[in-house]
């Protein structure tokens, strides 16, 4: 089976295809699929544009590859993740993934930016694969302990996860908003911004369980009925 140009490029980072990967994922990450062009990619690499349309051909298959390609890292940083933080209590997993996706995403903004322009701006052809972002949502929900069945995650812990997550990406999409605002060095902003999503989703999530148990606790004992009536 012939390996196509996105295999090629992760295979061989050092090659011209992984290294135009790198430049779209940049440039499609800071202007989105309508604002960026194949010679504003070709010139932030250092080749003409017939290099770039050798590479990859088409603008919409060079974004396509973008896409795939975020897929895939997102998707292994999930389960490096779930490695590190299986079996912890919620509280130190939450807070871990928190400080790991956080880093990593600040390291690499345009993940962030790509998914936030494809929430809120539609490209002008149908694309067969988007961002797996119902599927990542039902991984980070059974990591966390959060549902047993990834399949059947309860709605309202989808968008309390949904709502972790798009916390991150407007704090790292909107830094250049954001960090003047208060004021903040770089890596300043970084600390506050992980120290800020741990108040406020980590005691929401932990509040939820111990709510949860407590009424199975009080299904056992008998005791959920007499609560409720006093």
């Amino acid at each position: 089976m012939i390996a196509t140009p996105l295999e090629k490029a992760r295979k061989n980072p050092a090659c011209m295809k992984a290294k135009i990967l790198a430049a779209a994922r940049r440039i499609f990450g800071k202007y989105g699929f309508h604002g960026a062009t194949t010679r504003m990619i070709a010139r932030e690499v250092g080749v003409d544009i017939s290099t770039l349309h050798y590479h990859w051909g088409e603008k919409k298959n060079l974004y396509e590859a973008v896409v795939v390609d975020i897929n895939k890292d997102l998707g292994q940083k999930l389960i490096d993740v779930e490695n590190i933080v299986h079996s912890l209590p919620l509280t130190e997993r939450l807070a871990i993934a928190i400080d790991i996706m956080t880093d990593y995403l600040f390291e690499h903004p345009e993940i962030s930016n790509l998914i936030l322009f494809r929430y809120f701006t539609k490209i002008r052809y149908e694309a067969d694969l988007d961002f797996k972002v119902p599927e990542f949502t039902a991984d980070i929900a059974l990591s966390m302990g959060l549902t047993k069945n990834k399949k059947k995650v309860p709605p309202d812990t989808m968008l309390e996860i949904l709502a972790l997550i798009n916390s991150i990406h407007n704090f790292i999409s909107g830094e250049d908003f954001f960090r003047p605002m208060v004021k903040l060095k770089r890596d300043e902003y970084i600390t506050l911004v992980k120290k800020t999503l741990k108040l406020i989703h980590i005691s929401a999530f932990t509040q939820k369980e111990e709510e949860k148990h407590g009424k199975k606790h009080a299904r056992r004992t008998g005791t959920l009925g007499k609560n409720n009536a006093e």
